[in-house]
């Protein structure tokens, strides 16, 4: 049995918005409970894994919540350049998440 799913056939909603001038922030969204209980258990979605999977120096990081009320896992990361600044290219950061749509989370745990 393969356990291997994509976030994206997981997950309700995976999206990226501004944070403010100076922030990016990221929700990944699940339809129920069980679902985001696994996820979670996965161990997949963590500060080091976000870190990496968008590239970014940990200390960028500035919040990793499991919400369970919600089902969400949220993070925050700060942008490289305040936002509509010279060289900003996602004014609103709303294509930031799309390292996220290829991972694969395991669900054997």
């Amino acid at each position: 049995m393969n356990t291997q799913k994509k976030l994206t056939d997981l997950a309700k909603t995976i999206r990226s918005k501004n944070a403010g001038t100076d922030k990016i922030t990221f929700d990944i969204i699940f339809r129920e409970r069980e679902t985001y209980e696994m996820v979670k258990r996965s161990g997949a979605l963590n500060p080091t894994s976000v870190c990496q999977m968008l590239n970014v120096d940990p200390a960028r990081l500035t919040d990793f919540v499991e919400y369970d009320p919600a089902f969400a896992i949220k993070f925050t990361i700060l942008r490289l350049r305040p936002s509509g600044s010279a060289g900003d290219g996602d004014i609103f950061g709303a294509q930031q998440y799309a390292p996220f749509l290829d991972m694969m989370i395991d669900l054997s745990a």
